[in-house]
């Protein structure tokens, strides 16, 4: 500024009276010196040059100058400061004090701080400070509007006479700008002073309150005004409205609106609707805003600010717009903040399209303005945006805050991004934001996410200050990545600090519990939620998860019913629970009744039940899942797709597989994977390596799951040498570990193929201890290929490994009952009985319409049983005269008559469902049947005959695959 009055001055033809020149050279050189009124107002040195747009060195000297009213009218600082200059030139005397507080309230509503100390130094230098105080009060509002508030104390300790103008522009400032017990404190001492407060002290005083969400003060202050009478001035009843709303009591805050009736202004109607916005009710501040609209109060843009954040929380895209349009009328450009309201609620409401070029067009940015972006990338799981919107933040020269670090921490933890996740880090220590709590605790979270456990507990020890959430994401981090006693002795360290448990935390001990299977913990855990009212709605959920994941049905059961007002994911979990514990009639029949309780299944409840569908093959229920799905427009999720890729393989249907897998417009590793692994159960090895070529094609990178669908093919379609080749591609290639199922399923490969002894060298070599499915793999092939001398072996080691497992007797018992061993295979029955084990009984079933038929070995309890077996006797008959059918008594493995072993043969379960299916089935139609065991190798013979006699279609699952009989053929090519 002092440049300005030089340069005024330097201009000899503008001066007029050149007498006066020596007085404003003084002027002049005053104002050069001066630094900062604060420092000392009598003494002073050079200041800083002021901003270029206020210099006037093209300021020609015949140029009309305007006057000062007009010029502050016109919020023009460079006209004001010229006018100022010419009032100075023209009179002998000194500016009057009405030009002095016209400029300083210029200053004040712009924030021209360097202007406003050069007014200061100008009236300092005039001698025009008097004893009224009434420049001094103008000087001190300024200070306080510009943030300089120890300037402004130093004015005010300074005055010899304080009115209550001086007195209210130092609480004004102090409660502006952060200081509210500053405030409080200043207005007491008025108080005691003997000077009575006037309206706008008490504004100021409620403003102070509302910071410090103290109601008792607030109160306190609402007394006073009501004694001195000025509670119905309608700007002290605005700022009663903000104080109890920012207190907690929306209801006070109702109430006085409601008493304005009559009184208000644009500012009350803000007051309200900024009071609803604090209490998070979003549908009233619109509502007011309604009110206010019809009241025929214009908006202005803290009304237009507060509308669109109630749209953005409510996702109220067209009303938002309508703001949006409203603002575009009346204004040329926004205010910083009214764009960054508009960008907030643009990418609230999933438009970060608009966000973006609302953000672009604004002239002004400020840190919000940028986090409004970035956090919006980060709402809408735009995560690799995000990461580059950061980095152009920096190249733009923004210095990124707390907030955009939690933004950028909570996209890099979606993305499991360490690398660049540790370089923010490493930022955020820099800048000394390691310290705040919540910058701390998205860190901490961050790192779980990338599982880089070691580095969360660092940041989670270092934090100087921690709060539930903290401790509950540690907690969470330990669940999460397997460090399951960690987790509860952290919980324990929870317990002990008498620290607040939230249902949050209780569900990450929960996860902890489930990963350690044991039951008494997640009892004792279940117990101390319902102790201490902690048992909502989603952790009764995640108790269901919990009991179900260990196969407590019963006791996931019980938490189910307790619940009153059972939600679609209480359902889902307790449906999740029956299919995990393959209860699956059981989930079909709750999905039922979810249906009759009028809860509308999601897609995660939907897949569910197609798993649950998948595992009794029930090819109409699957039709009709399916049918709902599209009706509701869920396939296009990924997990959909994938699930009913799987139904249709599992319920016979490879070629409805295949038309879900082609119309899938984006096909991720599941989808690939499912639809390797139903080619390879249906015995279509050579469909699954074309299909990992082409997945590979599309630069899908494979996992062990991938290559552990593409061995079990290799494996079901004798490809010995594919399955070796992918072994060795999946640590080659990959640098992938195999698991001791890859390994397994190398040795069926191989024993299968009747490479017994290679299997067993095979076996010898491995890196890691064979387990019992590897031993169980082996097992099955000696049986098929009897090979007794390793079918003993195998035997031993695999009883060895899983005594617990009936299976495996049975499997054993099976081996010896080929060699003739009745000894032996009465001794593995009896060790199984000392056990308590059960053989699971051969059970096969077909679904007819919508129902499903079972059946069990020489099975009468049907209601059409002798329908079945009258029939079952004619088709012994035709394929023993048409077809040469003999039966093959060395698969009925107990110690009888050869007349027995027929007549044993003859009432497998799998023909009782066959002799059914072509009773109650159309000529033609295809029959489908799913057997829980292997199917034996004379049933097999039984079913090719009966499809080339027959002309039908018989498709049989069994426990290891996929058996499409046709023509008197079968798709196994008789190795299975």
């Amino acid at each position: 500024m002092s440049s300005i009055f030089h340069n005024v001055i330097s201009v000899r033809p503008f001066l007029g009276n050149r007498s006066k020149a020596p007085q404003l050279m003084a002027l002049s050189t005053n104002l050069i010196r001066y630094q900062h009124p604060c420092s000392n107002f009598a003494t002073s040195s050079r200041p800083k040059s002021p901003p270029s747009h206020f210099s006037i060195l093209s300021q020609h000297p015949t140029d009309k100058i305007p006057s000062l009213k007009e010029a502050c009218k016109h919020w023009s600082l460079r006209e004001a400061f010229l006018s100022l200059t010419n009032l100075t030139l023209q009179s002998p005397c000194s500016p009057s004090q009405e030009a002095y507080s016209s400029i300083l309230e210029l200053c004040a509503s712009q924030k021209a701080i360097f202007q406003g100390q050069q007014i200061h130094s100008h009236i300092v230098t005039t001698n025009s400070l008097s004893d009224d105080g009434f420049l001094s009060t103008k000087l001190m509002f300024m200070y306080g509007r510009c943030g300089h508030l120890s300037c402004a104390q130093r004015l005010f300790e300074e005055m010899p006479q304080r009115t209550i103008f001086a007195w209210n522009a130092l609480i004004g400032a102090y409660a502006s700008h952060g200081l509210p017990f500053k405030a409080i404190e200043l207005y007491h001492e008025m108080r005691i002073s003997g000077l009575m407060p006037d309206a706008c002290t008490f504004a100021s005083v409620l403003k102070a309150c509302s910071g410090l969400e103290d109601i008792h003060c607030g109160t306190e202050i609402h007394g006073a005004a009501i004694k001195c009478g000025f509670d119905s001035i309608t700007f002290v009843a605005n700022a009663l409205v903000t104080m109890y709303a920012k207190c907690g009591r929306f209801d006070s805050a109702m109430l006085l609106f409601e008493r304005l009736h009559g009184r208000r202004d644009v500012v009350s109607w803000n007051s309200i609707i900024s009071a609803s916005l604090q209490n998070g009710k979003f549908f009233e501040a619109l509502t007011f805003f309604r009110k206010m609209h019809k009241a025929g109060i214009l908006m202005n843009s803290y009304t237009a600010v507060g509308v669109l954040q109630a749209c953005a929380e409510l996702s109220l895209l067209k009303l938002g717009m309508e703001i949006h349009a409203s603002l575009l009328k009346y204004n040329q450009e926004f205010v910083i903040y009214e764009g960054n309201a508009l960008a907030v609620m643009y990418a609230k409401c999933g438009r970060m399209g608009e966000a973006l070029r609302i953000f672009g067009e604004m002239g002004e940015k400020d840190n919000v303005s940028w986090n409004s972006v970035l956090s919006g990338y980060v709402q809408n799981g735009l995560y690799e945006e995000a990461v580059g919107f950061f980095y152009e933040m920096l190249e733009s020269g923004f210095k990124p805050d707390q907030v955009s670090v939690i933004s950028i921490a909570s996209a890099l933890g979606r993305l499991r991004n360490p690398l660049i996740g540790r370089e923010v880090h490493a930022y955020a220590i820099k800048q000394g934001f390691d310290s705040d709590l919540q910058v701390g605790n998205t860190v901490m979270d961050m790192y779980t996410k990338c599982f880089h456990v070691i580095y969360a507990e660092r940041v989670f020890h270092k934090m100087p200050a921690k709060d539930y959430i903290s401790w509950t994401t540690v907690i969470a981090c330990y669940a999460q990545n397997s460090c399951h006693m960690k987790a509860l002795e952290m919980f324990r360290e929870v317990q002990k600090g008498g620290m607040e448990v939230d249902s949050m935390m209780i569900g990450s001990v929960l996860q902890a519990c489930s990963g350690l299977e044991c039951l008494s913990i997640l009892k004792q855990i279940h117990g101390y939620t319902v102790r201490n009212g902690l048992l909502d709605l989603v952790l009764q959920n995640t108790i269901i998860d919990v009991y179900g994941d260990r196969g407590k049905v019963k006791h996931a059961f019980q938490v189910f019913e307790r619940i009153e007002n059972k939600d679609v994911v209480s359902w889902t979990s307790m449906i999740t629970c029956y299919v995990h514990n393959g209860l699956l009639n059981k989930a079909l029949s709750l999905f039922t009744d979810m249906k009759k309780d009028n809860v509308e299944p999601d897609s995660v409840a939907l897949v569910s039940i197609l798993a649950a569908t998948a595992g009794l093959s029930s090819l109409v229920k699957g039709k009709e899942i399916h049918g709902h799905l599209i009706r509701r427009c869920l396939i296009t999720d990924g997990s959909v797709s994938s699930s009913l890729v799987d139904m249709y393989a599992q319920c016979g249907n490879i070629e409805n597989s295949f038309k879900i897998f082609d119309r899938a417009a984006y096909k991720d590793l599941v989808l690939w994977t499912t639809m390797i692994s139903a080619c390879g159960m249906h015995g279509r090895g050579k469909d699954s390596i074309q299909l990992f070529r082409e997945m590979q094609e599309m630069g899908l990178i494979p996992d062990h799951i991938t290559f552990l669908a593409l061995l079990y093919a290799c494996s079901h379609s004798g490809l010995v040498n594919e399955g070796k080749h992918y072994l060795e591609t999946m640590t080659s290639k990959y640098g992938l570990e195999p698991w001791p199922e890859h390994y397994a399923c190398v040795v069926d490969l191989l024993g299968r193929s009747g490479r017994m002894e290679e299997a067993y060298k095979f076996i010898k070599s491995m890196p890691v201890e064979p387990t019992a499915a590897v031993w169980c793999a082996l097992l099955g092939a000696c049986r098929v290929h009897s090979n007794h001398k390793l079918g003993e072996v195998a035997a031993e080691k695999l009883l060895e490994l899983e005594p617990e497992n009936p299976g495996n007797y049975v499997l054993v018992s099976n081996i010896f009952a080929s060699m003739g061993k009745w000894k032996d295979v009465d001794m593995v029955r009896t060790r199984m009985q000392e056990r308590g084990l059960r053989k699971d009984p051969a059970c096969s079933w077909i679904e007819v319409g919508n129902k499903v038929h079972a059946f069990v070995a020489r099975d009468t309890s049907h209601a059409d049983s002798v329908a079945i077996y009258t029939m079952l006797d004619e088709i012994m008959q035709r394929l023993e005269m048409e077809g040469g059918y003999v039966e093959d008594t060395r698969f009925v493995l107990h110690d009888v008559r050869e007349e027995e072993k027929k007549r044993l043969l003859h009432g497998h379960s799998e023909r009782l469902a066959i002799t059914f299916g072509l009773i109650q089935t159309p000529e033609g139609a295809p029959i489908r049947i799913t057997k829980n065991l292997r199917i034996c190798g004379d049933c097999h013979e039984f079913t090719k005959l009966v499809s080339k006699l027959f002309e039908r279609e018989i498709v049989v699952r069994d426990a290891n695959r996929f058996h499409h009989f046709r023509g008197g053929s079968c798709s196994c090519n008789d190795f299975w």
